[in-house]
């Protein structure tokens, strides 16, 4: 293996015998697809229940005293009220309110259980490390993660875990799969129902091929988990988030609770007031393309021929039978029902601000 060869999953193995086209994802050989394709499984996870090796992306354990004070220095949300068994979306922000990455924070009581992109965990370990005073900051790379999510994803999992139909959305429990301990969270990437199951790397092949073996469940890929997340509005970092982008310009001011915004205390603190009092220059909308174009990444939006923003996520909806795309444009000119021209390969094609 060469130092630029792409790092493996622990279920590496178990996607060439099913037959997956793997492509390199933030440094990790990953299935794109299966033999059942993009648009079947998209829609087989809307319909049913899908298994997703998640495994390159980031597990962090913090430990000792006052984590949640210090964390509230590098992230906008609410730590300190965070009870213990529950979980929040937040992001890290930087000195100028832009944002480093978006993550998953838990309580556990003793700890504090991080989930953070795959791209960036490395860079977020060291803002970690080099931020939260007197926490340890503990890489979990003996842990690999997979995420069962769809309508019937709760069904499945209580088989062999029968307390996890229970688990409020947002929450995380220690639990027994197959034999194996796992840490098993309640939420997702997909506008679906789902659970997260955190194990030692030599448990997740057992536990995903269970898991497969349940009629409901079928492999799914990169590209139907983008399409899956397109559809529900969710971000992707390195598209629709980067560390220019604010969180209130990103549509994500929910997650800012209100003592938050009133006390500060946390990295870009100006910038993020300043826009949530003022309204931000430009902001995230849903794009709807008329016809069957295809608006990408990079795609330019003009309104009465000037140029407004552009596209960040786009692509083909299955679940609509249509395409779909979002991105960043100019807040007067921002509200639903906006008529936009998209500028496709150098034509105009008409579309319009959605929700």
């Amino acid at each position: 293996m060469t130092d630029n060869a792409p790092l493996k999953t622990p279920l590496h193995g178990l996607h060439i015998e099913l037959g997956a086209k793997m492509v390199n994802f933030a440094g990790y050989d990953m299935p794109v697809q299966y033999p059942l394709g993009v648009l079947e499984e998209h829609k087989h996870c809307r319909n049913s229940a899908g298994l997703f090796d998640v495994s390159h992306m980031g597990q962090v354990r913090l430990v000792g005293k006052n984590i949640a004070t210090s964390l509230e220095k590098i992230v906008p949300a609410d730590v300190k009220e965070l009870p213990k068994g529950q979980m929040r979306y937040t992001m890290f922000t930087n000195q100028s309110g832009g944002v480093l990455d978006d993550l998953m924070i838990l309580n556990r009581g003793e700890d504090f259980f991080l989930v953070v992109n795959a791209a960036c965990k490395h860079e977020d370990l060291d803002h970690m490390r080099a931020n939260l005073a007197g926490v340890e900051v503990h890489y979990l790379d003996n842990r690999a993660l997979l995420a069962l999510q769809g309508p019937k994803a709760a069904s499945v999992l209580e088989r062999f875990a029968p307390m996890t139909s229970a688990m409020p959305f947002m929450s995380g429990s220690e639990i027994d799969i197959e034999g194996f301990p796992c840490f098993v969270t309640r939420s997702g990437y997909t506008g679906e129902d789902g659970f997260e199951i955190s194990m030692e790397n030599h448990a997740a092949e057992a536990i995903a091929r269970a898991l497969l073996e349940q009629e409901e469940v079928a492999p799914i890929g990169l590209g139907a988990r983008d399409s899956l997340r397109l559809e529900a509005g969710l971000c992707l970092y390195g598209q629709d988030l980067n560390h220019k982008t604010s969180p209130v310009e990103a549509g994500l001011s929910w997650t800012i609770g209100k003592r938050r915004r009133e006390e500060g205390g946390f990295l870009g603190f100006d910038r993020v007031k300043k826009e949530l009092t003022e309204k931000p220059s430009r902001r995230r909308v849903g794009i709807r393309p008329e016809g069957r174009v295809i608006a990408r990444e990079g795609v330019e939006i003009r309104v009465a021929g000037q140029n407004v923003g552009s596209v960040t996520s786009g692509g083909f909806g299955p679940s609509l039978d249509h395409p779909i795309a979002m991105g960043y444009i100019d807040y007067n000119v921002s509200t639903q029902g906006t008529k936009i021209e998209l500028m496709v390969r150098g034509q105009s094609r008409p579309g319009e601000i959605v929700k």
